[in-house]
């Protein structure tokens, strides 16, 4: 009964005329970004954040959500049509949605797209609705112990499953957090690592490093290797499935969808894990694999439905705990702490509209996402047209004026320019920004949880493995590091031997 309230209270704020706005204009900005390389969604809703300073809570982040999941959706059409992935997730789908294409099925492909994406947006959604609020209601008894724990947790997680080396995500991560340390103290008021500078007493600002390290960062990597774009894309016909399509794409769709709805809650992007994860699944279980690369259905609807679950159960952690999973839950996290709310459990009782209107938008905005992406479908991939070197200016201009709106100061435009070559930088050494932005949102934290530890503890660190769930998300730490340094360590014995 508890359930049906609080989804009312949901259909109430999700379906207000200036909500069904925003939740349109996010799930339309995300299938532009989802269409066009070069930009995800983490770029975009960095650029996007300062315009949502004047809106209502509720719309912002309703907004901001359309354009994360839009862009995991809205990357398919561009992978179906010319093999041209617009979102990392969407790499899988082009593997048989492009072979479809070519054999004069792009119709049934992009169908299968949306409707499998559909699928795993309403079903996901009924998830959140379900498991967020026990999961809250633990969350309510955490102390400051419990909490430095877990956050310890969600950084080694995110290390784990970053790309690239392991001991650069480490050192990632760890500067995020001493970035996260930049400014004065709160309790006793020294100035810290801002090396005299009075403009960053307060810290750096979270939106310059988001903008610096993604948008500017992705534009100059974009820079370097131009791409001539031949688009030649037939009308497409014939989008509804028959009934044999249909029951072809049904089971993988709901199998990509349990493993998307778990997958999505891990740090470290369970979108991009859960369509692998999914297409290697669907291959093993297939009785015809061979037909897999060759333009298989369920290669499609696996991977699509998988990729939009774990971009919707991704939320679930954030709302909950206050705990990001991934760069673009940290900037959910980033857009609540600007429009004055604290993430955690203390969200779902304090403001039940926004919590709940959430949730609810996800499904409006997923049936926004197939009345746009079906009948647009020659206007996406005509975007594709537009040169780049008239896109990147726009997003240069835009990220500075965004980072100028927030304290009317210059300097943020520099240190914009700074983090942008930082991230550039990066990029270059195989470095991913991920960790280092976890890392920056939860420094700042993790020192104020283990200060509150510690005083509630009168001193005794061993509080963190005598109280029983601190000592779990301990354990659980502990054991992704063995499962970060095992690896390593055999390569070195193998190594040794060899020589």
């Amino acid at each position: 009964m508890d359930l049906l309230t609080n989804l009312a209270i949901g259909f109430e704020a999700a379906l207000s005329p200036w909500n069904l706005f925003y939740c349109f204009v996010g799930a339309l900005f995300g299938t532009l970004i989802g269409v066009l390389p070069g930009l995800g969604p983490v770029a975009t809703i960095s650029m996007l954040l300062p315009l949502t300073f004047g809106l209502d809570p509720t719309a912002a982040l309703i907004m901001l959500a359309g354009i994360f999941y839009g862009a995991q959706y809205g990357g398919s059409t561009t992978a179906i049509l010319i093999n041209l992935p617009g979102e990392s997730s969407s790499v899988v789908t082009a593997l048989d949605g492009h072979q479809l294409a070519r054999q004069g099925k792009a119709g049934v492909a992009l169908a299968t797209a949306a409707l499998a994406s559909f699928l795993a947006g309403t079903i996901a959604t009924v998830v959140i609705a379900l498991f967020a609020p026990p999961l809250a209601k633990i969350a309510v008894g955490f102390t400051a112990v419990e909490y430095f724990s877990l956050m310890i947790l969600g950084l080694l997680a995110s290390i784990l499953l970053a790309n690239g080396s392991v001991l650069m995500a480490i050192g990632m991560a760890l500067t995020g957090l001493l970035l996260g340390l930049v400014g004065a103290d709160v309790n006793s008021g020294v100035q810290r690592f801002t090396f005299g500078e009075l403009n960053l007493a307060d810290g750096l600002d979270f939106v310059v490093v988001a903008m610096g390290l993604f948008a500017v960062a992705e534009v100059v990597r974009n820079l370097e290797s131009p791409e001539d774009r031949e688009v030649m894309v037939a009308k497409v016909k014939g989008l509804m499935p028959s009934r044999r399509e249909l029951r072809q794409m049904l089971p993988p769709a709901l199998r990509g969808t349990a493993l998307g709805s778990i997958l999505g809650i891990l740090p470290g992007g369970g979108a991009i894990l859960a369509s692998f994860g999914s297409y290697v699944l669907e291959k093993r279980l297939s009785r015809h694999p061979e037909t897999f690369g060759a333009g298989a259905i369920e290669g499609v609807a696996g991977p699509e439905a998988a990729n939009n679950a774990g971009a919707q159960t991704s939320f679930i952690p954030m709302l909950t705990l206050g705990i990001p999973s991934n760069p673009v839950m940290a900037l959910m996290i980033g857009a609540m702490v600007i429009q004055g709310i604290q993430p955690g459990p203390s969200v779902m009782v304090e403001q039940p509209a926004l919590f709940w209107g959430i949730i609810v938008s996800m499904w409006v905005g997923n049936l926004f996402l197939v009345l746009l992406n079906l009948p647009l479908i020659g206007i996406w991939v005509s975007m594709l047209r537009v040169p780049y070197r008239h896109i990147f200016p726009v997003i240069v201009f835009f990220s500075a004026v965004g980072v100028f709106s927030i304290g009317n100061s210059v300097f943020d435009i520099w240190m914009l320019a700074a983090f942008g070559l930082i991230g550039y930088g990066l990029i270059k050494l195989g470095g991913e920004p991920a960790p280092l932005l976890l890392g920056f949102i939860l420094g700042e934290m993790v020192e104020e949880y283990f200060r509150r530890a510690m005083l509630i503890s009168r001193g005794d660190a061993t509080v963190f493995l005598t109280r029983p769930l601190s000592a779990a998300f301990l354990l659980m730490a502990l054991i992704l590091v063995l499962m970060i340094a095992l690896p390593a360590l055999r390569r070195k014995r193998e190594d040794a031997f060899e020589e």
